[in-house]
């Protein structure tokens, strides 16, 4: 549909008719963090490259247009733009909007034929309902015909109108990219980068990309350095163009952790971890409610403030009890501590009567409670962090579909001694034979050792279709 900007990559913030082709044109980190997780889900689950590739194409918009040269990540972009031929006056969606001749123009009369087709785009313009005047003889791109029918269209094989479309859709990038852009919301949230963070890690497991992996690396030091107090750890909620400024809110802090937690499972820095900790034991400080459970969104610091709110509802953001449910549990299960675990626990109590007056308020929380009331699985891979058999065992892992899970490394360093300090089964594992070895262990107790990847694989493919 026009929600995805299928020239430039990622996802336009909502549709203004019910066909889901002209969208509201803003484009927001947060939403392209999620769906981006989203589409990373469907992959593990079939095995499909359409949903890889949507990922890929929502992050690399990302790294391209939505990231500053330090890695961090910037907000937003505005719908409205000026008008390539009017600079003075600014429409909604101009910069992402075609007329057919501008398409043949770029493309040539051949090329623009079979996009044209499979695009939907329309002499006179294809927007039905224009109440504004902003889309006279302008095309929104749209997904009209399977491309099989577009190939049968032009005689064509299907592999040839494929390349042809990603041809003409880089060439109309270079075109567009003339044009005056939309305002860049140059603003760094930590809330947002935590959920950014969360879906490039997942991203360089899923896709094996380690360039996502640095992405979100880079991100988790640029927050380190410029949103985290240096002689208190408290987080600032957002940095621009050198300046960082207010307390953080308990979204800073779950989606942060969020961040941490899969970019430990990622690429296994123990400093990742640790940095959880202390920002969760800080979250737990400065923003829990002693006697109703749960967290705050403010800490009781500010007199401005007469009532502390608490947030239940998972929507355009999800919750950060919801979040903060998931991260205790995760914590939980990488220390063994039985405090945390209680205080997921606590969390979820919290919000029964929500739960169940109006469960689809709290899709994520249902997913905190899924993984409280399940075993997770604790899934260590013993053996050296780069070494081409651990990334063969690391790749098994995240190629399945494989909710509540805890992902660990027993490296033999650093990682394995701060893991077995909370963990005491972690001390004795190690690689058998010399050759990357996985374990797959619930409460600590772990099944026979695996060092054929393949066989991880049939583990875990039949543990997902077992007992679960």
């Amino acid at each position: 549909g026009g929600m995805h900007d299928h020239i430039g990559g990622g996802f336009h913030r909502y549709s203004v008719d019910e066909r889901w082709h002209v969208p509201h044109f803003e484009k927001m980190l947060y939403d392209q963090a999620q769906l981006a997780c989203a589409y990373l889900d469907a992959c593990q689950i079939t095995h499909d490259a359409f949903y890889a590739g949507v990922a890929r194409d929502i992050l690399d918009y990302v790294l391209r247009d939505l990231t500053g040269e330090r890695g961090q990540f910037y907000s937003a972009e505005d719908a409205d733009s000026p008008q390539p031929g009017d600079p003075a006056r600014q429409t909604e969606g101009a910069f992402y909007v075609w007329e057919a001749a501008e398409i043949r123009q770029a493309l040539g009369e051949t090329q623009a034929q079979v996009f044209n087709d499979y695009f939907g785009v329309l002499a006179q313009g294809n927007v039905r309902s224009d109440p504004h005047g902003d889309f006279q003889n302008k095309n929104v791109l749209m997904v009209s015909r399977a491309l099989h029918e577009t190939a049968q269209q032009f005689s064509l094989p299907p592999d040839t109108v494929r390349a042809l479309l990603a041809d003409a859709c880089q060439t109309l990038l270079e075109a567009r990219a003339k044009r005056p852009r939309p305002h860049l919301d140059d603003k760094t949230l930590t809330a947002w980068n935590g959920l950014m963070m969360s879906a490039f890690a997942r991203a360089s497991q899923v896709l094996d990309e380690p360039r996502y992996l640095e992405a979100a690396r880079k991100s988790a030091a640029f927050l380190r350095a410029e949103l985290c107090r240096p002689d208190t750890g408290i987080l600032l909620r957002r940095h621009r163009q050198g300046d960082s400024a207010i307390d953080g809110f308990v979204d800073d802090y779950a989606f942060l952790i969020q961040g941490l937690l899969d970019l430990y499972e990622a690429g296994f820095d123990p400093e990742h971890l640790r940095w959880a900790l202390d920002l969760q034991q800080m979250q737990d400080t400065r923003f829990w409610d002693a006697a109703g459970k749960g967290y705050f969104s403010t800490t009781a610091r500010d007199p401005a403030i007469l009532l502390r709110m608490k947030d239940d509802y998972d929507g355009a953001e999800p919750s950060p009890n919801s979040i903060a449910a998931l991260n205790l549990l995760r914590l939980a299960e990488m220390t063994g501590s039985p405090d945390l675990r209680d205080r997921a626990h606590a969390t979820s109590r919290a919000f029964t009567r929500r739960l169940q007056q109006a469960p689809s308020a709290m899709p994520q929380m249902l997913v905190a409670l899924d993984l409280q009331l399940r075993k997770p699985r604790q899934i260590v891979i013993a053996g050296q962090p780069d070494a081409d058999d651990t990334r063969a065992m690391i790749r098994a892992v995240h190629r399945e579909f494989v909710p509540n899970k805890i992902v660990l490394l027993a490296d033999g360093g650093e990682g394995q001694r701060m893991l077995a300090r909370w963990l005491q089964f972690l001390k004795d594992l190690e690689p058998l034979n010399g050759v990357a070895t996985a374990y797959v262990c619930e409460d600590q107790a772990c099944q026979l050792p695996l060092t054929d990847p393949s066989c991880l694989t049939d583990q875990l493919r039949s543990r997902r279709t077992g007992s679960d």
